[in-house]
């Protein structure tokens, strides 16, 4: 009897690897592909594993994948920028068991600091790229991706984007077929050992197979016509054909699910049987171009459509010739994120404000400390970077202009290491404050080798952030408590005076780890001079209204406020107290 269930993206994205007998899962958390790898795990009979970073992750599978195990990796688009060091080469070594990659696109950069647009890797490292339209089709283009893999000795991409991972719909589930890794491994040296004589020889077989996916394509079922009113033709893929089909229901549709390499073939007959033809696809115009490099004439659409997310209002206004204008977004009240009350990461930031540093930082939580009131970050731009930053601003700078590099406890296990050891390296006076909060905060709560736990919430072998530091040669490692206000700001103010490299670790678990609070803090009207310092620390639990004077008069949500006490430890006139606490 067929099985049905309601399952997202990524949940059909784990079973559909379970039932195609995966034994090996690995990849690093990040959204929109965070929950992949957990819904394997719980399905069970799989080895699964957050790995210290995507290339770390990708390595691992290839490993498993040398020796028959069927593997997935599970990354965000951004994170294949880390692994496609890897990836590039094993498109010339090919696999054993299969091996798929996720690569979880984020149109309109929900959770993400560029928008970029990963179906450019497949053609460029030439794997075979599957772009699944439904829950269903991320299922069976899973199992597909493994069955793709093995028949032409390459690692294939599953492309999905936001909506596909996050989006529910009925699937029909199947067993799961279990394949056993050939153990131990057997030397193949001219295959896996990518010397040049080597290599040239895997380039040759290379263009064979991409030779033999272009047949293959022509018939693959996952490419299909959809007959409709021969006026209007539409070539779409992923989710952009869900909105497609919904604005044009009527239309002609050639609906690819593999989209490297393109069936030409299909195309060329498709766009015959037609007199107009559009291609409609989220960011990039990646079919477009080709197709019209094939020589097909394609109906240009604004370049705005480019920008963002799709949606059947944008495309139906491109496919009439107007505008399409920025996703559209409810008219609501503007609400900017923060940090949550009693975020450790806040006393760090205050700190860092008082002191008027520069501060360079990464990807996280607490990115937030760029907002108003803090404005205690300054840079942003990928995994680690800030630490790498601030050794070059430093050292342009000279002495007297010292900035500081903030990075979270995973991401610095991610890909802050190698920064730290360049500026132990080039004994530069710079200062790294590891902000460790226990957890991948940003991305779900999921564990990390700082924490101690596995993915599968078991113990592990705990990373000491402290012991490593030191052990790279940094004589001064200081950890402090980013709740004890005074002892964080002194620590720090040290740090940037010395003139070698430190590292400050601010080591208070994540507020939401625990639900437990302490007494909540009320404001003293009586002793409050409204002079605002406690506004500053940007906490939501501390909220004012104002006075006949035109001041706030600062109050203090007992809902909120989580005891956490930084307000009462910057206020000038010891206005703040905990509740129950007398004068």
């Amino acid at each position: 009897m067929e099985q049905r269930q309601l399952l997202s993206g990524n949940e059909a994205i784990a079973r559909g690897a379970w039932e195609a007998g995966c034994g090996f899962g690995s990849g690093y958390p990040g959204t929109p592909s965070s929950e992949i790898l957990p819904a394997l795990a719980e399905l069970g009979d799989c080895y699964t594993e957050w790995s210290v970073n995507e290339k770390c992750a990708l390595e691992a599978a290839a490993g498993a994948a040398i020796v028959g195990a069927r593997c997935l990796v599970t990354m965000k688009h951004v994170g294949l920028n880390v692994a496609a060091d890897p990836l590039f080469t094993l498109a010339y070594t090919g696999i054993n068991g299969g091996l798929v990659v996720v690569s979880a696109d984020d149109p309109s950069m929900h959770s993400s600091q560029n928008e970029q647009d990963n179906r450019h890797y497949a053609r460029a490292a030439k794997v075979p790229m599957l772009e699944p339209a439904s829950s269903q089709e991320a299922l069976d283009f899973t199992k597909l991706a493994f069955e793709i893999s093995e028949r032409f000795d390459t690692p294939v991409l599953l492309r999905v984007t936001t909506r596909i991972c996050h989006s529910h719909g009925v699937v029909s589930v199947g067993e799961r077929s279990v394949k056993q890794p050939a153990c131990p491994p057997q030397p193949q040296v001219a295959k896996y050992v990518m010397l040049p004589v080597h290599a040239r020889q895997r380039r040759a077989l290379m263009a064979q197979r991409v030779a033999s996916l272009r047949r293959y394509v022509e018939s693959a079922q996952v490419n299909r016509r959809e007959a409709g009113d021969p006026a209007v033709g539409i070539i779409s893929a992923g989710v952009a054909y869900q909105y497609a089909k919904e604005v044009c229901p009527g239309a002609s549709f050639l609906k690819l699910g593999m989209t490297w390499p393109l069936p030409e073939q299909m195309i060329r007959d498709f766009a015959a049987s037609v007199q107009k033809l559009y291609v409609i696809e989220e960011l990039d115009p990646y079919l477009a171009e080709q197709v019209q490099a094939m020589g097909v004439a394609v109906t240009p659409l604004p370049e705005s459509l480019q920008e963002g997310e799709l949606n059947p209002e944008r495309v139906k206004a491109a496919l009439e010739g107007s505008p399409p204008g920025p996703q559209s977004a409810p008219d609501l009240p503007a609400r900017p994120p923060q940090l949550c009350p009693g975020c450790p990461h806040r006393g760090v930031f205050m700190a860092l404000h008082r002191l008027r540093l520069f501060v360079t930082g990464d990807i996280g939580c607490y990115t937030l400390g760029a907002l108003p009131p803090l404005q205690a970050l300054h840079t942003c731009m990928c995994m680690g970077a800030g630490v790498g930053q601030i050794h070059g601003i430093n050292q342009a700078c000279g002495a007297g202009q010292r900035a500081v590099a903030v990075i979270g406890d995973s991401t610095f296990v991610h890909s802050g290491i190698t920064n730290l050891i360049n500026i132990f390296y080039n004994n530069s006076p710079s200062v790294v404050i590891i902000l460790d909060n226990a957890t991948t905060a940003m991305t779900g709560g999921q564990d990390h080798p700082g924490t101690g736990r596995t993915l599968h919430g078991g113990p592990g072998r705990k990373l000491d952030l402290a012991a490593l530091c030191q052990g790279i040669g940094i004589r001064h490692v200081q950890t402090v408590d980013p709740y004890d206000f005074k002892q964080t700001q002194a620590a720090i103010k040290a740090a940037v005076e010395r003139d070698e490299p430190s590292v400050i670790i601010a080591s208070r678990p994540c507020v939401l780890l625990s639900r437990q609070r302490g007494r909540p803090f009320v404001v003293d009207e009586e002793s409050c001079t409204q002079c605002g310092v406690c506004l500053q620390v940007g906490c939501p639990a501390i909220i004012s209204s104002p006075t006949a004077a035109g001041r706030r008069q600062p109050q203090i949500d007992p809902l909120l406020c989580s005891g956490c006490g930084l307000c009462a430890q910057v206020c000038p006139q010891d206005a703040i107290r905990q509740a129950g606490d007398t004068a």
